[in-house]
């Protein structure tokens, strides 16, 4: 059987580590030529993977800081330099650096929440689009968050509001021209502690009581009363990404177990 993602091209941003190194272990698993981005020289150790055929010649490494246009302007020409198209974009730049209720937010803090959770979406959505709709075809796949409706991350749930609403919008735009755009609603996932943390700053008692609040809120929210597991949400992400998918655009799907943001 021909692999999913056979010699498509891929860029994923946020590749260095948790959802995003998933993601591209899991397309070059699926045939796929991958170009991971991030802005940590992690990213390089994607290159010491050892059950990947000819991986030297499926993997480009880059990086990149998406929170600025010019990078991402960059990657995908770089993608297309090097394997001469660009047919699925993964969009997973973001994430929460600070957790408290709202009204202790600095005001450069709300800045650099969506600055960081909704600008490297924006960006590298802008910069794909003209190569796919010149090719007639792509797919991108935004990742966002059940967060939307949450306690304690308003910043960080208005960033990720909109993603989908950017996600819906260039559906609108794109459906009849051969770019599908979808994304996942990512609920609580379990994953290793991360090795280049968000926020280097220690958290006070007080901060980790926050986010305490957090988790109790989104194991509740959860039919399953439960976090899901990196592969769960990377499974939502290659689904939407594929041919499987191909009548599917404009979509934002939960993956929450159940709790739907």
């Amino acid at each position: 059987m021909t692999p999913r993602f056979d010699k498509q091209v891929a860029v994923v941003t946020g590749a260095a580590q948790g959802i995003g190194r998933r993601v591209v272990e899991r397309l070059l698993g699926e045939g796929a030529l991958v170009v991971a981005v991030d802005r940590s020289a992690l990213v390089e150790e994607l290159h010491a993977l050892t059950d990947v055929p000819d991986l030297s010649q499926r993997l480009l490494t880059l990086a990149g800081d998406m929170e600025q246009q010019p990078d991402c302007a960059r990657v995908m020409a770089e993608a297309v330099r090097r394997f001469g198209r660009l047919d699925v974009l993964v969009n997973n730049v973001g994430g929460t650096i600070w957790a408290k209720p709202f009204e202790h937010y600095q005001p450069h803090e709300i800045e650099a929440e969506v600055r960081r959770s909704l600008f490297p979406t924006l960006w590298c959505c802008h910069a794909a689009l003209p190569i796919m709709l010149e090719q007639g075809q792509g797919a991108i796949v935004n990742v966002s968050s059940i967060a939307t409706r949450a306690i304690n991350r308003v910043p960080y749930g208005a960033a990720k509001g909109g993603v989908n609403a950017l996600t819906a919008c260039l559906a609108f735009e794109t459906g009849e021209r051969g770019v599908r755009v979808n994304a996942i609603a990512t609920g609580g996932t379990e994953a290793p502690p991360r090795r280049i943390p968000r926020n280097a700053a220690a958290q006070s008692e007080q901060e980790k009581a926050w986010y305490q609040q957090i988790v109790d809120q989104t194991v509740r929210s959860s039919l399953m009363k439960r976090y899901g597991t990196i592969d769960e949400q990377v499974g939502a992400i290659l689904f939407l990404a594929s041919p499987d998918a191909s009548y599917i655009t404009g979509v934002t799907l939960p993956v929450g177990g159940g709790d739907l943001g």
